[in-house]
């Protein structure tokens, strides 16, 4: 095989197949919960605050 002679192809190679190995391993998991369920929280909201823009109407006026 001529063109896997080079370093940098071989390189690559190397590299595309380790991607390769890891992308199936984490999506093809057979676990009921997957790895980003166990590494990343799950969202919540803010508590919801009070509109202030027209906290004090009055104290605006007399200015």
């Amino acid at each position: 095989m001529a063109l896997f002679k080079s370093d940098l192809f071989r390189a690559f190679t190397i590299g595309f197949m380790l991607g390769v190995a890891a992308l199936v391993s984490v999506l093809g998991s057979p676990f009921e919960q997957s790895i980003a369920d166990q590494v990343i929280p799950a969202a919540t909201a803010a508590p919801v605050l009070p509109d202030q823009t027209m906290a004090l109407p009055a104290e605006a006026a007399q200015r």
